[in-house]
């Protein structure tokens, strides 16, 4: 059996230097990109790494009112907060909020994103999340880049709302407080969940294997093969606890 004393072998006792550019950030919905990785993006602004930043869908039923004004008033706060946060170019995809598919023409459009970024690194939501527009958006991402011919980049997943398996951690303690300041400007959402308290939860979480003087860190999960599929992630992660060696 595997070693269930050492907890090293399921997650990260130590910080990595942040992932090469440029980035590519697919996020589900505007203000998941500062929910999941605020933090990293601050640290890559600071450090003069170019990042995309894709609003897959409309956003429209995040919220009460006329549908129209709630997909306009989303995207006014993405381009706020894609600002504070330094990124370098803005993409909306448009896709349908909560009707989200893997289709030729979705694919199509993150695949050309991405050669548009001509990303090093790829960052797409946890496949273990709760909403279904995340869900979607990890095997949206991951159908794409598995069709692109020669490309050479790294895949990582994000955390939004949910913990999942991680192998790399950003120490994101100094840039904290200003990402906890990007959040509020989602303004729209606030009033719809305790997004605030769940972003600066899962970021207190992941310092659990830090030292005591780091209080926000932010966790993924670096793909190492490209033939594996979402699926075989999910199961190896979720039973390498487990496992026969």
């Amino acid at each position: 059996m595997s070693d269930m004393h050492d907890e090293t072998s399921v997650v990260p006792y130590h910080t990595s230097p942040l992932p090469i550019g440029p980035w590519i950030v697919f996020a589900p919905h505007a203000d998941d990109e500062t929910f999941g990785m605020g933090g990293s993006l601050l640290l890559a602004r600071d450090q003069g790494i170019e990042t995309h930043v894709v609003i897959v869908t409309d956003g429209a039923l995040g919220g009460e009112g006329e549908k129209g004004a709630i997909v306009t008033a989303r995207a006014e706060e993405a381009r706020r907060a894609c600002q504070a946060l330094g990124i370098s170019q803005l993409h909306f995809m448009g896709q349908p909020d909560r009707s989200l598919q893997v289709t030729e023409e979705t694919t199509n459009m993150v695949t050309k994103l991405i050669n548009l970024s001509n990303a090093a690194s790829v960052f797409f939501p946890t496949p273990l999340e709760y909403h279904p527009d995340h869900r979607v958006t990890a095997n949206l991402v991951w159908s794409s880049v598995a069709q692109m011919v020669g490309f050479k980049g790294d895949l990582y997943s994000y955390e939004i709302t949910t913990q999942a398996p991680i192998n790399l951690l950003i120490d994101t303690t100094d840039v904290a407080a200003e990402k906890y300041d990007v959040v509020n400007l989602y303004a729209t959402q606030l009033t719809q969940s305790k997004y605030l308290a769940l972003t600066q939860a899962m970021d207190t979480a992941r310092t659990f294997t830090l030292a005591l003087d780091r209080h926000a860190a932010e966790g993924y999960f670096h793909f190492a093969a490209r033939d594996e599929t979402l699926e075989s992630y999910l199961l190896e992660s979720t039973s390498k606890f487990f496992e026969k060696k």
